[in-house]
């Protein structure tokens, strides 16, 4: 069995009930919601061995992140803080014309906090595969140097590094001052379509900036995700693409590592980058139908879908 090894910031994400504002609910429902431990689920549901490494307060808000990681199937290593608190999301889920909302409430979080000392490092070396997302390098404190050096541990196997910017944690050019100096570490970069615009400053179509963000980074692989409209890679020079297929969206919160959990398992297990591709947009298409950011499809489903979605080329 590969083993993913994942590294980063957790937080606990609080929804109204339905589609009330955030300012007048009066019931909330909390989940765990990481995009590194969101993929570790993903990942763990294809049959990897999937773990995740972090701080937490040991509070019972921390408590209640491990012991969800653990109810999906996720190993976890964690360095238990005294001080320090637990990150929290406050999302709010609205139909048209009003706009999805997330409040970001994460300074200070207790893996801002953790240095790679507190950390089995041995393990990443020795791991088939690595994983950190950009927005875990947005925190101040330790955490960035220690993703740095977790990314730089991990040379031995796949590195991979979802870009992940989320405005509400840094501006543009701060994210793209600090993904620069880590960008030499990653060799499979995984992207939102929006985000990989902004960041790396393309107006062309996705095709042809996933094949020039690969030639001038020396990124092996480029994955540009496009939510309900699929997804496309760029392997070796080779461009692949996977259109989506409508479903009855229930929450789109968690597609995108529910993507990159089953593109990286597959890749793990040998598949080429277009079976991969198949695979990540048949979990992200099951993941858009379940409520919350993790995902609860199983390799059954993601099979049958992909089956599906590969005879419909």
């Amino acid at each position: 069995m590969t083993e993913l090894v994942t590294f980063g910031e957790t937080s606990l994400r609080l929804s109204p009930v339905g589609e009330e504002r955030l300012e007048t609910a009066e019931d909330v429902r909390m989940r765990v919601s990481g995009t590194e431990s969101n993929v570790a689920v993903a990942a763990s549901a294809m049959g990897a061995d999937a773990t995740w490494l972090s701080k937490l307060p040991d509070s019972p808000l921390g408590r209640r992140v491990q012991r969800t990681l653990h109810a999906h199937g996720v190993d976890t290593a964690i360095s238990w803080a005294e001080a320090g608190r637990q990150g929290l999301q406050f999302a709010e889920q609205a139909p048209t014309p009003r706009a999805d909302r997330l409040v970001q409430d994460r300074d200070r979080a207790a893996a801002a906090s953790v240095t790679p000392g507190e950390l089995p490092m041995d393990r990443i070396q020795r791991a088939d595969a690595t994983f950190v997302a950009g927005s875990t390098l947005s925190l101040s404190g330790d955490i960035v140097e220690t993703a740095e050096a977790v990314l730089r541990a991990a040379g031995n196997g796949l590195v991979a590094m979802d870009l992940d910017f989320q405005p509400g944690l840094w501006s543009v050019e701060a994210a793209r001052e600090t993904l620069d100096g880590v960008f030499d570490a990653v060799d499979v970069l995984i992207a939102n379509e929006d985000q990989a615009r902004e960041i790396f400053d393309r107006t062309d179509e996705p095709r042809q900036f996933a094949h020039a963000i690969a030639s001038k980074r020396s990124f092996d692989t480029v994955v540009i995700t496009r939510s309900g409209r699929g997804a496309l890679v760029c392997s070796d020079g080779v461009i692949h693409e996977q259109d989506g297929i409508e479903v009855d969206a229930v929450d789109p919160a968690g597609q995108h590592e529910a993507f990159t959990g089953a593109f990286l398992e597959r890749v793990l297990s040998g598949a080429g980058a277009s079976e991969a591709l198949t695979y990540g947009v048949a979990s992200a298409t099951l993941a858009r139908t379940i409520p919350g950011s993790m995902t609860t499809a199983s390799r059954e489903e993601v099979e049958s879908l992909a089956a599906d979605l590969d005879g419909g080329r």
